[in-house]
C-alpha cells in the first residue's frame, strides 16, 4: 500500500508547480525536500558507520604473526 503522507504531500505541492512559468524549469520545493531528506540519510549513515568502525579492533592475534613466520596454515582439531 503506498504511503498516504507522500500522496498527500504531492497533492498539496502540485498546485504550487502550476503557479510557476511553464517555460522555466526549476526543482522547486519538492526537489529541495527530496535533496534535504537524502542529505539527512547520508549524514545518518556516515554517523552510524563511524560508530561501528570505532568498535572494530584491528590488532592481529599473536598466533597470526607466528603463522606468518612459519608459512603454515592453522591446524584444525
Amino acid at each position: 500500500m503506498p504511503d498516504m503522507s507522500a500522496s498527500l504531500a504531492l497533492t498539496h505541492l502540485a498546485p504550487l508547480a502550476q503557479e510557476v512559468d511553464e517555460n522555466k524549469v526549476t526543482p522547486g520545493v519538492l526537489g529541495f525536500i527530496v535533496f534535504a531528506v537524502m542529505a539527512l540519510a547520508v549524514w545518518g549513515l556516515m554517523k552510524s558507520m563511524n560508530k561501528h568502525m570505532q568498535k572494530v579492533d584491528f590488532k592481529e592475534s599473536p598466533d597470526g604473526a607466528e603463522r606468518q613466520r612459519t608459512g603454515s596454515a592453522p591446524q584444525r582439531d
